[in-house]
């Protein structure tokens, strides 16, 4: 009799041919997922069988690196022909700035509904969505042409990310205090989960995709998701007093959750299964924005109340560098480049964004945009599919 956890690899098999056949995307587009190699495809009945994975969502390339298909310009057949620009969301000019990395030029300026908090990429890749917080609305980017659409009404969408099958967002309804699933393609509700927290703004997904973990900005603590049943499963305050946590990422390897935390000033890491006592790693002054490596090594970690970027070795769990930004700034949120040689971040308090070699740390350019920049988008960028945010892709 086969085991429980190799009816599940093959069911997960079963699936992704059904994705192949079907196309991932709402429109059955065949490209969104390339036809696996029989090496790749051993890979990933291995990594499925490692990690059982929610139903429907596309297997892990690698059950050792949740980011394995983020590879420098390794570009789903989707994005590989859209330019490659920079959208930055603009949350006190109501406006998103489009940035060419080439030139650090401003192209254009796109003027979007009321406080624009971040730029998100669809899970299918095919679309921008800028999340109009006290707007109350999401404003649609093609990124292939840079159409703007009409805006779509949705509540209090600080924050954006998607469910691993592709089937639902998941709007962070911060004032609301709600956690809202929809349907990942009309926005249309499915089920509002309110929350006792304050503040629900960011999150991550295990690497079966069957929970993600949710930070509480406002009241210092932390939420525990079942994605397929829609419900919180597990609740706790962080041990530090005036907490603040921010952004969250997992490590490669899916064992250690990391917390951005801007008063604690540094990192909460845990383990997201057991939903362990968070332990603090100290980086530097308004720890906020979390972004990993192309090589899935490091950690960058923007401080935004002391203008730095500090580098957390994955392997080690250890600091292994600060770089400074020149002339000082407020670094918070971004991207790395499809290249993995720029760390693209806003600069939340100066109106600039910032982009710095991840060689050396050197600051190749500040560049002005509209006032109050937050959650910017690099895109295109490595990937199959997006979670969401400001581009979290696996």
């Amino acid at each position: 009799m086969r085991s429980r956890r190799a009816e599940l690899a093959a069911t997960a098999l079963l699936a992704l041919t059904a994705l192949l056949a079907a196309g991932c995307g709402d429109r059955g587009d065949r490209s969104l997922t390339p036809s696996p190699t029989a090496a790749t495809a051993k890979a990933q009945a291995r990594a499925a069988e490692a990690h059982p994975g929610l139903p429907g969502m596309p297997p892990l390339i690698s059950g050792n690196d949740v980011y394995a298909a983020d590879r420098p310009n390794n570009l789903s057949p989707v994005v590989r022909n859209m330019p490659s620009l920079v959208y930055v969301p603009n949350s006190e000019s109501n406006t998103v700035s489009v940035i060419d990395p080439k030139t650090y030029k401003v192209l254009r300026t796109i003027p979007v509904g009321v406080q624009p908090q971040h730029v998100v990429p669809s899970w299918d890749l095919r679309t921008l969505w800028v999340n109009n917080d006290l707007g109350n609305s999401l404003t649609p980017i093609d990124p292939a042409t840079g159409k703007v659409g009409k805006p779509v009404a949705v509540h209090d969408p600080y924050n954006l990310y998607f469910t691993p099958d592709g089937r639902y967002a998941v709007v962070m309804a911060s004032l609301d205090r709600q956690l809202v699933f929809r349907d990942a393609h009309t926005m249309a509700v499915v089920k509002a989960v309110p929350v006792s927290c304050y503040g629900v703004n960011h999150a991550d997904f295990s690497p079966d995709g069957r929970y993600f973990i949710v930070s509480c900005e406002f009241s210092g603590e932390l939420l525990k998701v079942d994605t397929a049943a829609m419900k919180v499963v597990a609740q706790q305050k962080i041990p530090y007093a005036g907490a603040m946590p921010q952004d969250v990422k997992i490590s490669p390897d899916g064992r250690t959750w990391y917390i951005a935390d801007m008063v604690a000033n540094g990192v909460w890491t845990m383990n997201g299964d057991t939903f362990s006592t968070p332990k603090l790693v100290p980086t530097g002054a308004g720890a906020h924005g979390l972004y990993v490596s192309r090589d899935s090594r490091t950690l960058y970690i923007s401080n935004r109340g002391e203008g730095s970027v500090s580098l957390l070795d994955f392997a080690t769990g250890k600091l292994t560098a600060k770089w400074r930004i020149d002339g000082g700034g407020s670094p918070d949120m971004g991207g790395v480049s499809a290249d993995g040689k720029v760390l693209w971040l806003t600069g939340r308090y100066n109106a600039e964004v910032y982009a710095l070699d991840t060689a050396t740390g050197r600051t190749l350019a500040k560049i002005p945009v509209g006032s109050g920049p937050h959650g910017l988008a690099v895109y295109p960028q490595p990937g199959r599919y997006s979670l969401g945010h400001t581009g979290v892709f696996r």
